[in-house]
């Protein structure tokens, strides 16, 4: 069957790990100063996954406060896709850890590899899913984690300054008009995939000894290439964006975007005239969380703006591979909660199932 409802964001969920390292902490193994990192990137602090704590389990506390923020149950979720670089191992997908970690029994679970533009393709594939999905599927969740903390040289100040760990989902579902998505568009570019990578660990290069005294499980990236590229990609795809809609940059009440550099995302914002109070900038509270930057990004605009039904907020992500997109998203009015990292989801306030909405005041982290 195909739903005449549009598809659109029912309840948020976000985790960031308990345990914070600061610009002082970073800065004395990358050889730098703290006033260099917050100047550079405006990074002030990032949060790091726990020993064994893996990608799964950090999206895993994110899912459970999503779907609790929904109002839903986990046996009402169809689909479960997972967008990381960061998987807790090459096979099986991170998704199908999740779905154990969460008890979504019932959903088909799989995961999207599209680096820091992840959750964006995750959210495209769950709306087309459930567009057309068959009778019973009325509600997935696309959830963006990366534990990067697990792939970084302390030595390397352009990744150990910028990069860091945390989760976010969505749960989407049939909304009423006229809220939902719209206007996707994604896009790659292959030539550039060795930007910034893992080069060591796949089938091309398996790990070995050599690997491991060539620190090639680390990140690797070229930071100037990777600017250029942001700098580049970011006006095209809000304008581009726009020209697809047949809208003005004052037809916009949000503008959400990836979170690679603070610092950069603030001056191409301020070039393409877009006012402060529009642009959701996080990066400097949980540095860069890759496929979790774009929806950490909305849920904490949910709570700090605060976004109100019927606003119009347009999409913006980029990263490896290289990989772009963005959307426009018209605001149903649904809650974002934050999974408490000590408490586990006892902070998780009780929703109202009539109506999705939270019974006491959530707000993501």
């Amino acid at each position: 069957m195909t739903y005449t409802r549009p598809i659109g964001v029912l309840g948020m969920g976000t985790y960031l790990p308990s345990t914070v390292r600061t610009n002082a902490e970073v800065a004395a193994g990358a050889g730098v100063t703290p006033e260099w990192i917050s100047e550079r990137t405006g990074v002030r602090e990032r949060h790091v996954a726990a020993p064994g704590e893996a990608a799964s389990d950090l999206a895993a506390h994110a899912v459970r406060s999503a779907v609790r923020a929904a109002g839903l149950d986990m046996a009402d979720i169809g689909l479960l896709i997972c967008g990381t670089s960061t998987p807790d191992e090459l096979g099986p997908a991170t998704a199908c850890r999740i779905q154990t970690l969460t008890g979504a029994d019932r959903a088909v679970a799989l995961d999207v590899s599209a680096a820091c533009s992840g959750w964006l393709f995750a959210a495209k594939v769950a709306h087309d899913w459930l567009r057309t999905a068959e009778e019973g599927t009325r509600y997935a969740v696309a959830v963006g984690v990366e534990a990067y903390s697990r792939f970084l040289d302390p030595a390397d100040r352009g990744t150990a300054v910028l990069f860091a760990d945390g989760a976010a989902a969505a749960v989407l579902g049939p909304v009423a008009e006229p809220g939902g998505f719209a206007q996707f568009s994604l896009g790659s570019d292959g030539a550039l995939a060795d930007r910034v990578l893992i080069p060591a660990g796949g089938s091309r290069r398996p790990a070995s000894a050599a690997t491991l005294a060539g620190r090639d499980h680390f990140i690797h990236m070229d930071g100037r290439a990777i600017g250029r590229f942001i700098t580049d990609v970011f006006p095209r795809l809000i304008t581009d964006a726009l020209d697809r809609a047949g809208l003005d940059l004052a037809d916009v009440d949000c503008v959400v975007a990836h979170q690679p550099n603070p610092v950069l995302l603030r001056r191409i914002g301020a070039g393409l005239g877009i006012p402060d109070d529009r642009l959701v900038v996080v990066g400097d509270e949980v540095g860069n969380i890759g496929a979790a930057s774009t929806p950490y990004a909305l849920a904490r605009a949910v709570d700090t703006r605060p976004l109100k039904p019927g606003d119009r907020i347009l999409l913006a992500a980029f990263g490896a591979g290289m990989t772009w997109g963005s959307a426009l998203l018209t605001w149903s009015g649904a809650p974002a909660v934050a999974a408490d990292p000590a408490a586990g989801l006892r902070s998780v306030p009780s929703a109202d199932r009539t109506t999705g909405r939270s019974t006491s005041q959530g707000a993501a982290r």
